[in-house]
């Protein structure tokens, strides 16, 4: 069921996910193509979710944004430094960032990062940790990882689980995606393109995400003025994924974007998405044990022991 409208206001608005934006010309959505697409919003009862550019819009665009609840994202980048005091979500693009940036514990953060800087810096997020409420990390390429990534990457789970045992235990409670998010979900929280959440571009039209706009742009799902039009829809639903649907690595992102890149299905992940969740997954469950003492009401009781990075691997042995 639909519940969220991602609202792209430039063709350079950040992107906070898998995908780069190659668009570097600015191109603002119309002001009444904002103000359609609230109002769909609106009629539709969804939750606004803003994507902004790094420039400054002007007034006139900032009081069409707040006639409606919703949240902010926005880069670090912005030279809006109002719009940076009320985002609700800031993203990070470079690991400089985390040298200098002023971190506030009441907003969310995203690192987008390619799994060579991750690999090589990844000691820099152990400082960021104490600093922030939430933060995300997005690996940009992990279609590819190779077994000697997933070897490191498995080295990287264990010392940033190693530091959150350290702050849990001083009383902090930081949340980072790659850990946390197991530990507090009881079902698939995934990506969700096509199903919960749906893009508006600039140029009016609907898409599956942002991914699927910045990639070719007549890849649509329908526009303002006739409404969405999603081919084969229950397959983006979970029900329809015969494999994710029977998993419990509920972290993963399972990005329709980047399954079809890697699969050729919008429900089918790729090997290398399916071992980087689950090794999420028996971190998570290993940092639980470890942080039992320090026990969150919203926290699992335990998780299970499994015998598989893959799933569909599993699958082929019944």
């Amino acid at each position: 069921m639909l519940q969220y409208l991602i609202i792209l206001l430039d063709d350079t608005s950040t992107t906070y996910c898998h995908c780069d934006n190659p668009k570097h010309e600015a191109n603002l959505m119309p002001l009444e193509t904002l103000k359609k697409g609230i109002r769909f919003g609106m009629m539709e009862n969804l939750m606004i979710q803003f994507v902004y550019p790094d420039y400054e819009m002007t007034q006139v665009y900032k009081d069409t944004v707040e006639t409606i609840d919703h949240s902010k994202i926005v880069s670090s980048l912005t030279t809006d430094e109002e719009l940076a005091d009320e985002a609700d979500v800031i993203v990070l693009h470079d690991w400089m960032s985390l040298q200098y940036y002023k971190f506030k514990e009441d907003k969310a953060y995203v690192l987008r990062t390619d799994k060579a800087n991750l690999f090589d810096r990844f000691a820099f997020l152990k400082s960021v940790l104490g600093k922030v409420s939430r933060l995300n990390v997005v690996v940009t390429d992990v279609e590819a990882f190779t077994d000697g990534d997933f070897e490191r990457y498995n080295h990287i789970l264990s010392e940033l689980a190693t530091e959150m045992k350290r702050l849990y235990v001083a009383g902090k409670s930081p949340q980072l995606n790659l850990l946390t998010d197991r530990i507090m979900l009881k079902e698939m929280n995934n990506c969700g393109a096509g199903e919960s959440n749906i893009t508006l571009a600039p140029n009016g039209k609907f898409y599956v995400c942002p991914a699927f706009y910045y990639e070719n742009e007549k890849d649509s799902v329908g526009d303002l003025e006739h409404g969405l039009d999603i081919k084969n829809k229950q397959l983006y639903r979970l029900d329809h994924a015969p494999i994710c649907r029977h998993c419990d690595a509920y972290q993963c992102k399972r990005c329709i974007w980047l399954n079809r890149k890697t699969t050729l299905e919008v429900n089918t992940p790729s090997h290398e998405q399916c071992v980087v969740a689950h090794m999420e997954r028996n971190a998570s469950r290993e940092l639980l044990q470890k942080i039992g003492k320090c026990k969150n009401p919203l926290w699992h009781d335990y998780i299970e022991e499994i015998d598989y990075l893959d799933p569909f691997e599993k699958y082929q042995k019944i």
